[in-house]
């Protein structure tokens, strides 16, 4: 059913500072949209996925879902947004597993987040081959999105919607008391939902929350060095947690989003 993660979503304030932001963040120029139904947007469409940023500048249906995000829980991640070659038939496939949604003035599916636990997602239709073409860029630029990270209180309850409702592949379950975290990997596309579980916690029947974003680079060294430069405040380059690979952490100038930046080659296991 599910062919890719289309994009994922970031509610902003200032769609000028975002755009600014993650164009330095990035290493590529926002694409700007004409607003329409009380939003604006941008952007950034990357090797694997795609990145919008929305802000709202006037009445609208759009315009009023971010104003009551941004009061609900201010900036962050927001919406994962998930491609399907046929939209009508992906949404009676929900609607019988009970992931209930209504269509937006875009065409669009936007799901009652009470029945996706928590998390805001959305259901378009995309053909094969039809994705917006990516910017090329050089070593030191993020070149394509690794995963994106679900925080869950209740793992199985987590496996159930990503695994059987949604379809996603399960690559990888596992349990690191060392890290305090069980961990489900599911492969979407070329890239990953990461389910984290924190396991001190126990379980509960609470909502779950959108975490944030881990993006690939060729040279995370370079990556890393070249954030620096501009202002970022940036962590130092250190080992990921499968040998051979590099990591660092995005401190500042994100809108909410923690970000990690990673070897192109992690593959969603840092």
């Amino acid at each position: 059913m599910i062919a890719a993660l289309d994009h994922v979503a970031i509610a902003v304030k200032d769609l000028d500072a975002a755009a600014n932001a993650y164009e330095a963040l990035l290493g590529h120029a926002a694409e700007r949209t004409p607003a329409a139904s009380g939003a604006e947007r941008a952007w950034f469409h990357l090797s694997n996925t795609s990145l919008e940023l929305i802000g709202a500048v006037g009445p609208g249906p759009a315009g009023d879902r971010v104003r009551a995000r941004l009061e609900a829980a201010g900036e962050g991640l927001w919406i994962i947004a998930f491609a399907v070659s046929d939209l009508a038939a992906a949404r009676r496939t929900l609607e019988r597993r009970g992931v209930a949604g209504s269509l937006t003035e875009s065409g669009a599916l936007l799901t009652d987040p009470e029945a996706t636990h928590g998390v805001q997602m959305a259901f378009l239709q995309r053909e094969a081959g039809t994705r917006p073409s990516s910017v090329a860029g050089d070593a030191a630029n993020l070149i394509g999105l690794d995963h994106v990270v679900v925080h869950t209180p209740n793992p199985e309850r987590a496996a159930a919607l990503y695994g059987a409702r949604l379809g996603l592949d399960l690559r990888l379950d596992r349990s690191n008391p060392d890290w305090g975290v069980r961990q489900l990997f599911f492969r979407c596309g070329d890239l990953v939902v990461e389910i984290g579980h924190g396991l001190k916690a126990g379980v509960s029947d609470g909502p779950d929350g959108l975490g944030g974003l881990a993006w690939r680079a060729a040279d995370p060294e370079a990556a890393q060095a070249r954030l620096a430069k501009v202002g970022f405040n940036v962590s130092e380059v250190r080992g990921g947690r499968k040998p051979g690979t590099q990591v660092f952490t995005v401190r500042d100038r994100t809108f909410g989003v923690p970000t990690l930046v990673l070897s192109a080659s992690l593959r969603g296991q840092t």
